[in-house]
């Protein structure tokens, strides 16, 4: 999200739970998690975010959490991903997902955040848990360090950003993720613009939503408007379970 006020230099962190991944491994010192959503995105005559105080400008409209204890972190899984081996391609997915929120803007507060309430509450109703969220300033490299950060936390299965997918200046998102993905997920994108081009029409080319592994951990960056980001929450809360399981799984076998 581009905005006119300037952000702290510092990432602003709210948490439900003490931080920190550290080094330590991710699979095995967790307990087990139990436990086990659209209005379509719009654009302004301008084909920029109407979200006051700011969004990202990548065509979509404006218009809000999963994790208990991890020993899904490095599941058992068999096999290829799909089911002609026999085995059940499903069998290290994560019920109850530990999300993690990144709310990208130089004018939003974590107390004035649309977006990101909208991803929480969608997450939530899922039926997972938000662990954490933080906000940080339209620069690249404090998006980079606010990812790093969300991904090394012992409680996070997926992160989730919002805002600074356009193609401004200011939106840097996707440059500062990108490097990051270990694995890229293109798929997300496409479901994600694919959905939105009946309301938004052609200028959907302009949102650059996307989704990749970093580390273990699969991140999803979504524009920073509310209609957008409770369409991309919607496909993210699909299958989080399900790539967070996988991500898990080929980080052990490596």
């Amino acid at each position: 999200m581009s905005g006119e006020e300037s952000a702290p230099d510092e990432t602003e962190h709210r948490t439900d739970e003490a931080d920190g991944r550290g080094d330590s491994d991710r699979g095995s010192e967790h307990a087990d998690r139990g436990g086990n959503g659209r209005d379509p995105p719009g654009i302004d005559n301008d084909g920029n975010d109407d979200q006051e105080g700011g969004g990202d400008h990548d065509g979509t409209d404006s218009d809000t959490s999963g994790h208990a204890n991890h020993a899904h972190r490095g599941g058992d899984g068999h096999g290829d991903h799909g089911s002609h081996d026999g085995h059940d391609h499903h069998a290290s997915d994560v019920e109850t997902v530990g999300v993690a929120i990144l709310t990208v803007s130089s004018s939003r507060s974590l107390d004035d955040d649309p977006a990101g309430d909208t991803i929480g509450s969608a997450f939530e109703r899922a039926g997972h848990e938000v662990r954490s969220r933080a906000l940080v300033a339209d620069e690249h490299d404090d998006v980079q360090a606010g990812i790093d950060s969300l991904v090394d936390r012992e409680d996070t299965d997926v992160v989730v950003t919002t805002g600074g997918t356009g193609i401004t200046p200011d939106d840097v998102t996707i440059e500062a993720a990108d490097p990051l993905f270990k694995k890229r997920l293109p798929g997300f994108g496409e479901l994600f613009r694919r959905r939105s081009y009946g309301e938004v029409g052609a200028r959907i080319v302009a949102t650059r939503a996307s989704a990749g592994v970093v580390e273990d951990v699969p991140v999803f960056c979504l524009p920073g408007s509310e209609n957008a980001a409770r369409l991309g929450s919607e496909i993210a809360t699909d299958v989080c379970g399900h790539l967070a399981g996988l991500a898990r799984r080929d980080e052990e076998q490596h």
